[in-house]
């Protein structure tokens, strides 16, 4: 009799388990498809762009980081940044955060502490390699 409980308290704490496994890779497929699809908008998970610089002789990868590099590098400068349209009030506007769109877009956050906007860049890379900026469009957020 003691055996027969035994078992059955082992095979309800198993269909437990199994049902809670079965939960958890439900969630990490749904998340998996949601990566994908926020991946779709970005410089690396997109192949045609990725295939553009390649073709142009760049490792996208790389390229990447270099622009990171060459924005953030504004940031430094005595005053605002210089890509972002908007003087700051509060302080000096500097980029934040930036999210490469594809081989000619980039999103960036920026802020001067206290109010913060958005804007849409556009780079070129030049024959010498340098790297040219333009701000296509941006907005500041209201308080």
């Amino acid at each position: 009799m003691n055996e027969k409980t035994i078992y059955e308290a082992q095979d309800l704490r198993i269909q437990n388990l199994s049902g809670k496994l079965d939960k958890s890779t439900d969630s990490i497929t749904k998340l998996n498809e949601r990566v994908g699809d926020l991946n779709y908008f970005t410089l690396q998970g997109n192949d045609n762009a990725m295939t553009y610089l390649e073709n142009l002789g760049y490792e996208s990868e790389e390229l990447e980081k270099y622009i990171f590099e060459k924005v953030y590098e504004q940031n430094l400068q005595e005053g605002n940044n210089p890509l972002v349209p908007f003087e700051g009030i509060n302080g000096e506007m500097k980029i934040n955060k930036l999210k490469f769109l594809n081989h000619k877009w980039i999103l960036a956050d920026f802020t001067d502490g206290n109010y913060w906007g958005e804007m849409i860049l556009e780079y070129n890379i030049t024959e010498n390699g340098d790297i040219d900026f333009k701000t296509i469009s941006s907005l500041i957020y209201p308080q």
